[in-house]
């Protein structure tokens, strides 16, 4: 598909969001500063207030097509507990979050505590009014995930249904895009990820690349094409068109990762039922109710090793672990996905 250049929008130039520009990348920083300071604390939280998906991606198992959306009142509620915990970024994911009526009322509360505002969108519902209203809202970081250059039974999350969305966020949105594309998890034409990372980029946005876990959010080695995209997106950081985390290069040469898992602690996964778990692929660990999630268990899981960990693929986990990797070596273990229970192994 041929893409029409394109300048980013004359809102990138504009004073007001150079202002809000820099003034969110200090928040972040002190975020940063925070997290380095003190390990009692959750560095980032991914909440779901809506299962309900609008799209049907063959590979993803966070969705379904008849849930509810959480009550406005329950969301507010799950946001102070986590204000509560002294969260720093709160991130709204689903599902697809643009499907909850109270979506701004959300990312105003997630302000209110404190905490920094993302969101992971399929992107589909977004025109120029909505992005305004995100914008009026306070949200700070907002990511796409697009599949493919043209839609198909693997995904309908195409690069040609949603070039004119990225064109209108380029020129109306004042807060950050991150624009993911992705290898592996049965992609046909993994070049793809090279023309959607190229429009990110000339539209003004930053670009990632993800590896497609697999049901379990476990490793899928990639293909020789498959790696050799991942090889030459790898090398525009260079450029400063992407960056890049040192255990993806594990994951695309099948090996496992050496690190400390903090899910649990440092990262927090809340499901539509209120339900705190490691991660979206490791729901009922550790399963327990955000209102009565407290310090002591947020101490408990820094310190518990997952033997999920070395083939994990789940970036975001893995990105706020970092912050850590260095200290407090973990002093018990617990297997997610069978019925070990917890089981001390310090020595």
């Amino acid at each position: 598909m041929a893409t029409p250049i394109a300048q980013p929008g004359l809102r990138k130039q504009a004073p007001r969001w150079k202002l809000k520009a820099a003034v969110r990348k200090a928040r972040e920083l002190t975020i940063v500063g925070h997290a380095l300071a003190s390990t009692r604390h959750p560095v980032m939280a991914q909440i779901v207030p809506m299962r309900y998906c609008n799209l049907s991606c063959a590979y993803c198992n966070e969705y379904d097509k008849v849930s509810e959306p959480v009550p406005i009142d329950e969301m507010l509620r799950r946001i102070d507990h986590l204000g509560r915990l002294g969260t720093s970024i709160i991130t709204i994911s689903g599902g697809e979050p643009l499907t909850h009526p109270g979506l701004d009322e959300v990312i105003r509360r997630i302000r209110k505590v404190g905490a920094l505002a993302g969101m992971i969108t399929n992107g589909y519902l977004l025109v120029p009014e909505r992005i305004e209203r995100l914008n009026n809202a306070g949200l700070d970081h907002l990511q796409i995930s697009i599949d493919n250059v043209e839609p198909d039974e693997i995904s309908k999350k195409s690069l040609k249904v949603l070039d004119k969305k990225l064109q209108w966020l380029a020129e109306y949105a004042d807060f950050h895009v991150n624009i993911n594309s992705v290898v592996g998890g049965g992609i046909k034409n993994p070049q793809d990820a090279l023309v959607i990372g190229r429009r990110a980029i000339q539209l003004g946005f930053t670009s990632t690349i993800g590896i497609i876990h697999d049901g379990d959010g476990q490793l899928k080695p990639l293909g020789e094409v498959e790696r050799r995209v991942w090889e030459e997106m790898r090398s525009w950081k260079k450029k400063n068109y992407s960056r890049f985390n040192q255990f993806q290069e594990a994951i695309a040469n099948a090996q496992p990762n050496d690190w400390r898992c903090r899910a649990g602690s440092r990262y927090l996964y809340i499901c539509e039922n209120g339900l705190v778990h490691y991660c979206s692929q490791q729901r009922g660990f550790p399963g327990v109710p955000l209102a009565e999630y407290m310090q002591t268990d947020l101490d408990r899981e820094f310190l518990t090793e997952k033997t999920c960990a070395p083939h994990c693929t789940i970036s975001c986990v893995h990105q706020i672990s970092h912050i850590d990797h260095w200290r407090a070596p973990q002093t018990s273990r617990i297997s997610p996905g069978t019925t070990d229970g917890l089981v001390n192994i310090s020595t």
